[in-house]
């Protein structure tokens, strides 16, 4: 199986519109949904959650 199908790159974008992004992977078999993650937005200045964008 090759590399980019099991584990893709995915972009994590801030709910607090403003426009910050994350970088990361995932694994397609545990999370096949959307992943959504509790990160630090430092254009806001706190934490927000960020939800993956296809």
């Amino acid at each position: 199986m090759a590399r980019n199908e099991l584990r893709p790159v995915v972009k994590l974008r801030s709910t607090a519109g403003t426009g910050y992004t994350y970088v990361t992977r995932k694994n397609r078999r545990n999370d096949p949904d959307r992943m959504t993650l509790r990160k630090y937005d430092p254009v806001a200045g706190r934490h927000v959650d960020f939800r993956e964008e296809r």
